[in-house]
């Protein structure tokens, strides 16, 4: 499973905090995930960051 980030990101920055192996804060100021397939091991954290972000911004690859 991949995730990805859209344009709506406000830039909170709470899917890194949650989940930092899989997203991070780019120079921009916005979210971004990372490229590769999620690990096994953070599929839960990954998860509930996409459900927690404020604006519906991390949509499933």
């Amino acid at each position: 499973m991949k995730y990805y980030v859209n344009e709506g990101c406000i830039g909170c920055g709470m899917c890194a905090c949650t989940c930092p192996e899989v997203f991070s804060m780019s120079d921009d100021g916005v979210a971004v995930a990372i490229e590769t397939e999620v690990p096994e091991e953070v599929f839960d954290s990954a998860a509930e960051a996409k459900d927690g972000c404020p604006v519906g911004a991390i949509e499933e690859a």
